[in-house]
């Protein structure tokens, strides 16, 4: 699907110029070319629901909105009862980052159908929980908040599309405990996002634990840094322009785009080789779903500061702090139910980097009917 527009078609009332011209055009009046303009698709509507980390002032966002904008998203509407806070770069700053919120608060006291309501949107990008680590708040019970919480958005919008984030590492000085809770809390998240999520309704895990340090990247142990807001951006991204590019009903109760929906996908990491600052490794890609795909993004997340610089098979794109997205060739894009596609790279790392290894994702997309 192209990038611009990313929105399905939508069936729409005729415009008051329209039926002007339907009444005047018996009369023998005429509008003049271009004055009857075709309407456009409504943009994608995306909701940034977390705490303070999200909207205080949350600048992560503004990174994240100007890099979709570059890379040709343009049809995107970034949604919430806040208004921006700054940043010091052009965006789109409507969220839903309540500072100092536990997302506990917001599922017992309903708090989210109200601003759902106010906002529709498509797709919720959620850093939620990192108050309720703090506060010692069981895993259980966050967990129940999530599914409460998603429960609400499939009733404001059953093919609601989830991106819930494995929350970045918090290590204030009041709290000695938190470190390690938010490591406790994050091993659990992608269990609960496999028996969250539904073919109608995707829940997707994105990862941004790993490769955050509260030293570097943040200016008290919890809240991001400019260092920080790259890092999350550059995280949500590839899987953000993945639910984009699959594209998205935006209508409860629209079927959408056939064959244009998320399929589930599975990806391996092997080292092949590896030497004094580099090694050589590859990532199987697995079509995990009953159908086929048409074409798939893998996302790699290396380890121990290690960067790809070269790969075949595939199309390589690299974030700032080293996340690399790669999109299928052009012929090793369609994948049978169970059929696998395998890329290579070479990567360089530090000469104290260890034994390389890498976290790896990967979406599917699903043919036309």
């Amino acid at each position: 699907m192209p990038r611009t527009p990313h929105s399905a078609p939508h069936l729409r009332v005729m415009s008051v110029l329209g039926l002007l011209a339907a009444l005047l055009l018996p009369l023998g009046m005429t509008f003049a070319p271009g004055a009857l303009a075709a309407p456009t698709a409504d943009p994608v509507r995306v909701m940034p629901l977390g705490d303070s980390i999200t909207g205080s002032p949350g600048c992560w966002r503004a990174v994240l909105w100007n890099r979709l904008v570059n890379s040709g998203y343009r049809d995107i509407d970034f949604v919430g009862t806040l208004p921006p806070q700054g940043c010091g770069q052009a965006h789109d700053g409507d969220n839903e980052g309540h500072g100092g919120e536990l997302v506990t608060n917001v599922a017992d006291q309903n708090l989210l159908p109200g601003r759902l309501a106010s906002t529709r949107p498509d797709i919720v990008v959620m850093h939620f929980g990192t108050n309720d680590v703090w506060s010692s708040i069981a895993p259980d019970r966050i967990l129940a908040a999530y599914t409460k919480l998603v429960t609400q958005m499939r009733a404001s919008n059953p093919d609601m599309r989830v991106l819930v984030a494995r929350l970045i590492p918090m290590n204030p000085s009041s709290c000695a405990g938190c470190a390690q809770r938010v490591v406790d809390f994050n091993a659990r998240i992608p269990g609960w996002a496999r028996a969250t999520g539904t073919d109608r309704s995707p829940v997707t895990v994105v990862d941004q634990w790993t490769g955050f340090s509260t030293a570097a990247d943040t200016y008290d142990g919890v809240h991001p840094n400019a260092s920080g807001d790259d890092k999350i951006a550059a995280r949500w991204f590839p899987a953000l322009s993945a639910v984009l590019d699959a594209g998205v009903p935006q209508d409860p109760g629209d079927p959408g785009d056939p064959g244009e929906d998320p399929a589930a996908c599975t990806a391996r990491f092997r080292a092949v080789s590896s030497w004094q600052g580099g090694y050589q490794g590859e990532v199987t890609v697995t079509n995990a779903s009953a159908s086929a795909v048409r074409g798939w993004t893998a996302t790699v997340v290396p380890a121990n500061g290690a960067r790809l610089t070269q790969l075949w098979n595939g199309s390589l794109s690299t974030a700032a702090d080293g996340t690399a997205t790669v999109r299928n060739a052009a012929w090793n894009g369609t994948l049978a139910p169970g059929a696998s596609a395998t890329f290579g790279f070479v990567a360089t790392a530090p000469a104290t980097a260890g034994t390389p290894a890498a976290t790896v994702t990967c979406t599917g997309t699903a043919p036309a009917a």
